[in-house]
C-alpha cells in the first residue's frame, strides 16, 4: 500500500515538472527551457493556431531547393536593378543596342538602315553627350555618324562640340571622336582645331587625348599642322599665332623673324617635352615634329638628356615615321657608347620588321655605317637578318640593309632624301668631342667586357651636314669588312643568290643585290675571301642563260636572256665584270648568238662589242661581226665614234 500511493503521489506527466519548477523558481520560468535556442516569431514553441516544428522541418525549410537557371535569373534581375539605379539612361541604352543590333548587319539595304540610324538619333537627341562615353552607345554613335545624312551628322557635330575636350580624354568616346573627325567637312575639322587651341600640350600628356590631337594632325592641311605645332613651341606663339605665316614652317625661321628669344623658346618646349617622355608618350608624329624641331635649338645639355631617355626602348616605337627614323638616326650618331647599346638591344627581336619598313630601316643603315661595335651589331643585328636573307633581298626596304654594306651611300639605292636623313646632325652637339667622362665609361665598359670593342664618336660633322658624320675612329673598310665578311653574312648571301640566282634576277629589287654580290661589292670587299664562290655565281647565272629559249613562256618564267630586269643586269655586269662575261660567253653565246640577236636579249649581245677589256671583245669578235655583216646585229654608238677616232 505504501509503494501504491508513492507511485500515485508522483506526477503525471512533464507539465507538472516543469509546473513545480516554476512555482519554486519563480521569474525562471519565463525563460525556454534551452537556452541556446531563440525564439521565433513565426516558429516559436507553443504559438497558437501553428503546428510544432521540429529542427529537421526548420532546417529543410531554409534550404529551399533552386535550380542553376532559377540562380541565373535572380543575378540577373540583381543586375539589372542595380544598372538603373547607377546609369540614368540604361533603358535608353538598352533600346538603342538593338537597333544597332538592326543596322550594323551587312546585308541590310541603305534604306533600312538610314531608317534605324534616324531613329536611334531620334532617341538620342538632346542626350548625346551625356550616353557618349558608354561603351555601347558610343559603338551606336560611331555607326550613325559613319551612315548618316550630312545634316544629321552637323547636328551630331553640333550638339558634341562643347563637349569634345571632355570626350576625348574619356576611354569609349575618343572613338567615337576619331570616327567624326575621318566624315567630317573642311569646315567642322577646322571647327574642332580651333576648339583644341590652349590645350594641345595639355591632350598631349594624356594617354587617350594623345590619340585625338594625333588623329587631328594626320587630317590637318600644312596651316593646320603648324597650328597645332606652334602652341608647343612658346606662349607668345600661343597667344599671337596669326604672326606667323606659312612661310616659317621651322621653329629657326620663325625665331629669327620674331625676334624671340630662344632661350625661352627652349625652356617652354623642355617643360612640354619632358612630361611626355616621362610617361612613354612618343607613338605619334606630331610629338616626333617637335623633338625634331627641339633637336635645332636645344643646347649641348638638353639634347643629350633626350638622347639619353630615348636609348631605352622607347626609340624603337618612334622609328615607324619620317621624323622618328631621322631621331634615331640622330640618336645613333651622337648618342654615347653606352646609348648606342641600349638602342641596338632594344631591337632585339624586331630587326626584321624594322628592316622591312620604309623609314626604320634607316636607322639600321645608319647603325652599320657608325657604330663601331661590330660583334655587337653581329650578335643582334646581322644573326637576325640572316634568318630570312631571301625576302630581304627581294624585298623594296630590306634591301638596302645589304646594299649599304656592299656599296656605302650610294644614289642608285638611296634618295636624296635617305642621304639627307643619314648626313643629319644636331647643332649642339655637332662638334662634340670626347669628354673624360665618355673615356672614363668606355673604358669601364672595356675592361667588363661590355662594349666588345667599340669606341667613342671622334669624328667631325659638317655645320651644314653636307657631308657624312665619321662612325668613329675605326676604318669604315675595316668596319664593312667585320660586318660582312667576318660574319659570314657575304656567303649566306653569295649561297642565296646562287640558288635562287633566276628568281632574283628577274625581280626589279633583288637584282640590284645581286649586281653588287656578282661585282664583289665596292672596294673589292668580298674578292679577297669568296673569289670561288664568285665564280660559283658567274656559273650559276650562265647555266640560267644557256637553257634553250621557250616561245610561251609565262611572265614570271621568261628566259633570263629575254626578262626586262634580268637583261639589263646581265648587260650591266658584262660591261663591268669581265670574269662574268667570259664566263657567260663560252656557257651561253658562243655560237648562239644569232638566237638572241632581237628582243631584250639584242643589248646582251651588243655589250660584247662595248666592253672595255680586250679579251671580252676579242673572244666575241668574230662571230659578233658576220652578224653586223648580214644585218642582223648593230654596231653600237660608242663603238663606231671609237672606230672612226
Amino acid at each position: 500500500m505504501v509503494a501504491k500511493s508513492q507511485q500515485n503521489s508522483k506526477p503525471q506527466n512533464r507539465k507538472q515538472i516543469s509546473g513545480n519548477k516554476s512555482s519554486s523558481h519563480g521569474s525562471a520560468s519565463k525563460k525556454p527551457k534551452f537556452v541556446n535556442d531563440k525564439p521565433s516569431k513565426s516558429h516559436g514553441l507553443g504559438t497558437v493556431g501553428k503546428p510544432f516544428k521540429s529542427k529537421v522541418e526548420k532546417s529543410e525549410a531554409k534550404k529551399e531547393p533552386i535550380t542553376k537557371r532559377e540562380h541565373r535569373l535572380q543575378a540577373k534581375e540583381l543586375a539589372e536593378a542595380r544598372k538603373k539605379k547607377r546609369k540614368r539612361h540604361y533603358d535608353l541604352e538598352h533600346e538603342l543596342a538593338h537597333l544597332w543590333e538592326k543596322m550594323r548587319v551587312r546585308n541590310i539595304t541603305k534604306e533600312d538602315r538610314s531608317k534605324w540610324v534616324s531613329k536611334a538619333l531620334e532617341n538620342m537627341k538632346g542626350k548625346i553627350p551625356e550616353i557618349a562615353g558608354s561603351h555601347v552607345s558610343s559603338r551606336v554613335l560611331q555607326t550613325c555618324v559613319k551612315h548618316c545624312t550630312d545634316a544629321e551628322r552637323e547636328a551630331v557635330f553640333e550638339e558634341l562640340k562643347p563637349h569634345f575636350l571632355t570626350l576625348a580624354c574619356n576611354t569609349y568616346a575618343v572613338h567615337l571622336v576619331k570616327k567624326m573627325l575621318d566624315n567630317a567637312s573642311k569646315k567642322q575639322l577646322a571647327g574642332f582645331i580651333s576648339s583644341l587651341h590652349g590645350h594641345v600640350a595639355s591632350l598631349l600628356r594624356h594617354m587617350v587625348g594623345s590619340l585625338v590631337v594625333e588623329h587631328a594632325y594626320h587630317l590637318a592641311n600644312a596651316a593646320q599642322k603648324q597650328t597645332l605645332l606652334l602652341e608647343l613651341y612658346s606662349v607668345e606663339l600661343q597667344l599671337f599665332k596669326d604672326l606667323v605665316s606659312m612661310k616659317e614652317s621651322r621653329l629657326v625661321d620663325v625665331i629669327s623673324k620674331l625676334d624671340i628669344k630662344k632661350a625661352s623658346v627652349s625652356r617652354h618646349m623642355t617643360s612640354v617635352i619632358q612630361p611626355i617622355l616621362e610617361k612613354g608618350i612618343v607613338d605619334h608624329s606630331i610629338i616626333h615634329r617637335v623633338l625634331m624641331e627641339y633637336f635645332t635649338i636645344a643646347d649641348k645639355t638638353s639634347a643629350a638628356d633626350v638622347i639619353q631617355h630615348l636609348s631605352s626602348s622607347l626609340l624603337v616605337r618612334m622609328i615607324h615615321t619620317k621624323d622618328g627614323s631621322r631621331i634615331g638616326v640622330l640618336c645613333i650618331k651622337h648618342g654615347s657608347a653606352k646609348e648606342r647599346k641600349k638602342i641596338i638591344k632594344g631591337m632585339k627581336g624586331h630587326v626584321n620588321k624594322i628592316a622591312h619598313e620604309q623609314y626604320a630601316v634607316m636607322v639600321l643603315v645608319s647603325i652599320i655605317s657608325v657604330v663601331d661595335d661590330t660583334k655587337l651589331i653581329r650578335k643582334i643585328i646581322i644573326n637576325e637578318l640572316e634568318k630570312d636573307l631571301k625576302e630581304l633581298i627581294l624585298d623594296k626596304n630590306g634591301r638596302r640593309v645589304v646594299l649599304q654594306l656592299l656599296r656605302p651611300n650610294c644614289s642608285r639605292y638611296f634618295s636624296p632624301d635617305d642621304l639627307a636623313s643619314l648626313n643629319l646632325s644636331i647643332p649642339s652637339l655637332c662638334n662634340k668631342s670626347e669628354s673624360g667622362v665618355d673615356r672614363a665609361e668606355e673604358k669601364a665598359d672595356r675592361d667588363m667586357g661590355e662594349t666588345e670593342g667599340e669606341e667613342v664618336d671622334g669624328g667631325e660633322v659638317s655645320a651644314e651636314g653636307s657631308e657624312a658624320v665619321d662612325g668613329g675612329k675605326k676604318d669604315p673598310l675595316i668596319r664593312r669588312h667585320e660586318l660582312l665578311v667576318d660574319s659570314g653574312l657575304a656567303e649566306k648571301l653569295v649561297d642565296v643568290c646562287v640558288n635562287n640566282a633566276g628568281e632574283i634576277l628577274r625581280s626589279n629589287f633583288g637584282r640590284e643585290v645581286m649586281y653588287e654580290v656578282a661585282m664583289g661589292g665596292a672596294d673589292g670587299v668580298l674578292q679577297s675571301k669568296l673569289g670561288e664562290k664568285l665564280s660559283g655565281l658567274y656559273e650559276a647565272i650562265a647555266s640560267l642563260a644557256a637553257e634553250p629559249k621557250s616561245e610561251d613562256a609565262a611572265a614570271g618564267d621568261e628566259h633570263v636572256l629575254e626578262n626586262f630586269h634580268s637583261s639589263r643586269t646581265i648587260r650591266k655586269l658584262i660591261l663591268d665584270c669581265p670574269a662574268f662575261a667570259l664566263t657567260l660567253w663560252t656557257t651561253a653565246l658562243e655560237g648562239k648568238s644569232k638566237l638572241w640577236a632581237q628582243g631584250h636579249s639584242c643589248k646582251i649581245v651588243q655589250a660584247f662589242l662595248e666592253s672595255t677589256d680586250s679579251k671580252v671583245r676579242e673572244i666575241s669578235r668574230v662571230e659578233l661581226q658576220s652578224l653586223i655583216d648580214e644585218g642582223l646585229l648593230k654596231i653600237p654608238g660608242t663603238k663606231q665614234s671609237a672606230d672612226k677616232s
